[in-house]
């Protein structure tokens, strides 16, 4: 149910630009003229390469707040990252996929020290060896290599406030001896999620408007264990094992309805109504990874090898009330009472072959393959009860229950890789390669009403081709251009079909019938003196997975015309959409580094082409909904780090977005905006942070859509952005202990598709 319209942000590449927070320095220790002459920021054939070891800004700093400053890198929400023009980005770590899910992985990023990490690379554009979706893009964290023997690790508290109060602690220690490494983390958090929202929808016989609020609690516990040894001088075997559980009880949805339609008099009848709901839920994450690794050769070359098997349970009941009101808001009589048990079960198991073979002519050649087998069970259950007053004025109650919907899903997919990589001369490299994958499913609903949910097959298969080229000018001068194509699966809880009900005529219906998408990016990039950069990209995508509201009397597939006006965001594939977008940026320091800026400023401009009239998941028919409509919008970003004082102790961050309005799928989203400031003290191994974010209330979500037919749209979501917050962290041990080797985990493609 929250699900639903959290959805409704969507803010996936929009914000790519976006924010970052609480930037950090470092000391310099008389080595300023050496700095001058590094390379801190560069571009390499296929990424982006920031040199932290390089840049005065690790000293005291988590691993997340260096990628917040790091160039082409934002966060709206201090959990996820964005890489500029991409959806999503997926965290690497020493060239392999990290093995946790998306909120151990923040966890672990906010309480890894960044005096371990040599340089983060940025890869906007991945190469066919990588396994990600659609236009996601890459960031590799590279850790210094330190072969000192020890124990170190860190401990952390936070705590921020805007309506309700936030806290969080967290405990991580890495551990190596001679040949052994060990590496754990413990984290727990308690929060409050408060939202609120503005519901409006109609046309010229009928309006519906809902205000009110969500209050979701929740309570997490999470950690990983990382166990590695060195079997001998070319051979490593790794276990990994993390784990996540979440608890949200009692979260709750209060909504005061008021309808208006215009009768056969034409003359406007006013109801008011008010929408309770209740959730209880909570879910478990649990994944184990075996790698093994072996180098072939002086020059690099290495056979890595990964098993994985994920567990993911979600159990979620709901209780949605519709209750008569009054205009001033005094309940009365129940009109409507629904139950449903949603549970979700996941299995997964993965494996994964990799061959990487180096020349000594600057040849590089890499092939592989991958193997998911995924298993879902979805056990539906729902219960409605109707009550309505008799002949003679008495209230009366019709209880229907609801057959189960048992639904299942059976997923396999094969896919197999090769690259070429080439150094032509020291301006001049290239990389190419394709990707090769075949998805087989099968979708079983043993009970469904509609015949055609009983059995849903597809059998597909897609040729993802990539190349990239780069060639330095001079020593100032570097131009680079990639092409890559990828696709989109969906999310296995968008295709089990539940409805999420949030007022009487106002659900979300998840659908079974949703296939793949497919998205083709192209990229220019200039950079010059590795400061100043210029980047050109479009996109095209096709068959767009995404929300689309359909609003009206639908007409039933047996001809049959329903009673009243409804509102449904339907889960299905959505035309097409192109995107072109030009940025300038800046990463580079002044006064002798006392000033830091990472400045960005771009354009970006939409095409979307989709329609839709019939409810794929009923065949309902409802007046067209269409999105033709091309926008062209002004984004600005700019983070900035600031030595107050000579012994380099105090630091202060400015950070600013701006995302000027633009069209999404579900209409004209207005623009966004954010400021916000950090203040950082550094005393020995603790570092002391306060900070305060959406200081001017400005990053509020909304949209608004108006079609020919005379249907309209409109949603605001206000998140409660604006927070004050404060954390500690404390360093101990000895910080030379090299990093536990981090394993790419075969199952992380489909993890990401559970959330």
């Amino acid at each position: 149910m929250k699900k639903l319209l959290i959805s409704l942000s969507l803010l996936t590449g929009i914000v790519a630009f976006g924010q970052g927070t609480k930037n950090d320095s470092t000391k310099v220790q008389n080595i300023q003229e050496v700095l001058m002459t590094k390379k801190v920021f560069k571009k390499e054939s296929d990424r982006f390469v920031y040199d932290i070891s390089n840049a005065p800004v690790a000293k005291g700093s988590t691993t997340f707040d260096i990628l917040k400053q790091t160039p082409l890198i934002s966060t709206t929400d201090e959990s996820t990252l964005k890489i500029a023009g991409k959806n999503n980005a997926v965290i690497y770590i020493d060239g392999r996929k990290s093995n946790m899910d998306a909120q151990s992985l923040a966890q672990f990023l906010k309480n890894t020290p960044a005096e371990n990490i040599q340089k983060i690379e940025v890869i906007t554009m991945p190469g066919s060896e990588f396994q990600v979706e659609a236009s996601d893009g890459i960031i590799n964290i590279v850790m210094k290599k330190k072969m000192t023997n020890g124990l170190n690790g860190n401990m952390r508290m936070a705590s921020s406030a805007n309506i309700y109060s936030t806290n969080s602690s967290s405990f991580s220690a890495n551990y190596r001896k001679d040949k052994l490494g060990i590496s754990a983390n413990v984290t727990g958090s308690e929060n409050i999620q408060p939202q609120s929202y503005v519901l409006r929808n109609g046309n010229s016989k009928a309006t519906n408007e809902s205000v009110g609020d969500i209050v979701d609690p929740n309570k997490n516990l999470g950690g990983y264990l990382n166990i590695d040894y060195q079997l001998t001088e070319k051979s490593n075997m790794a276990l990994s094992w993390n784990t996540w559980a979440n608890k949200s009880y009692n979260s709750t949805v209060d909504l005061f309805n008021t309808i208006r339609t215009l009768n056969n008099d034409n003359v406007w009848e006013t109801k008011y109504s008010r929408s309770k709901n209740k959730e209880d839920a909570r879910s478990y994450n649990n994944n184990l990874n075996l790698n093994y690794e072996l180098k072939t050769d002086s020059l690099g070359s290495k056979l890595n090898l990964n098993a994985a098997y994920l567990n993911f349970k979600r159990f979620q009941s709901t209780d949605n009330e519709t209750l008569q009101s009054s205009a001033n808001g005094i309940d009365g009589e129940r009109l409507q009472f629904v139950t449903q048990n949603l549970p979700q079960l996941i299995n997964n198991f993965s494996g994964m072959a990799d061959y990487i073979q180096k020349f000594k002519n600057d040849l590089t050649v890499s092939v592989g393959g991958n193997y998911n087998k995924t298993k879902t069970d979805n056990d539906t259950k729902s219960e409605t009860t109707n009550y309505f007053y008799n002949a003679n004025g008495s209230l009366n109650h019709e209880k229907q229950l609801s057959a189960p919907n048992h639904f299942l899903y059976d997923e396999n997919i094969y896919g197999l890789y090769v690259t070429v990589e080439k150094k032509f001369s020291d301006k001049f490299s290239g990389k190419a390669g394709t990707r090769y994958e075949m998805t087989k499913s099968t979708g079983t609903s043993d009970n469904a009403q509609d015949i055609s949910l009983r059995k849903i097959e597809r059998n597909y298969s897609n040729v993802l081709p990539y190349i990239s080229l780069n060639y330095a000018i001079n020593d100032k001068n570097n131009i680079s251009y990639a092409f890559s194509s990828r696709m989109r699966r969906p999310s296995f809880w968008e295709i089990n079909p539940v409805k999420n009900i949030l007022t009487e005529n106002n659900y979300v219906q998840n659908n079974p019938f949703v296939k793949a998408s497919s998205s083709y990016n192209q990229e220019l990039t200039y950079m010059f003196k590795n400061s100043y950069f210029l980047i050109l990209n479009h996109s095209l995508e096709k068959d767009i997975i995404t929300q689309v509201p359909l609003q009206g009397i639908p007409v039933h597939a047996d001809g049959s015309v329903g009673e009243q006006n409804q509102l449904r965001y339907i889960r299905t594939n959505f035309g097409d959409k192109q995107e072109m977008s030009a940025m300038f940026g800046i990463q580079k320091s002044f006064f002798k580094q006392a000033w830091t800026t990472n400045f960005n400023i771009g354009v970006q401009h939409n095409r979307n082409n989709g329609s839709l009239s019939v409810d794929p998941t009923t065949g309902d028919i409802f007046p067209m909904y269409t999105n033709n409509t091309n926008s062209t919008s002004f984004v600005i970003q700019t983070n900035n780090n600031i030595r107050l004082d000579k012994k380099k102790t105090w630091f202060a961050g400015v950070n600013f977005f701006y995302v000027d309005q633009q069209q999404i799928e579900l209409g004209m989203l207005k623009n966004l905006s954010s400021l916000d400031l950090s203040l950082k003290k550094i005393w020995n191994d603790w570092t002391f942070t306060v900070n305060v974010n959406d200081i001017l209330k400005t990053n509020v979500v909304e949209i608004e859509d108006y079609q020919a037919n005379g249907n309209y749209n409109y949603v605001q979501n206000n998140m409660y952005r604006q927070s004050v917050g404060a954390s500690i962290v404390y360093n101990f041990g000895n910080q030379k202990v090299k990093k536990v080797r981090n394993i790419e985990n075969a199952s992380d493609e489909i993890k990401s598709r559970t959330k």
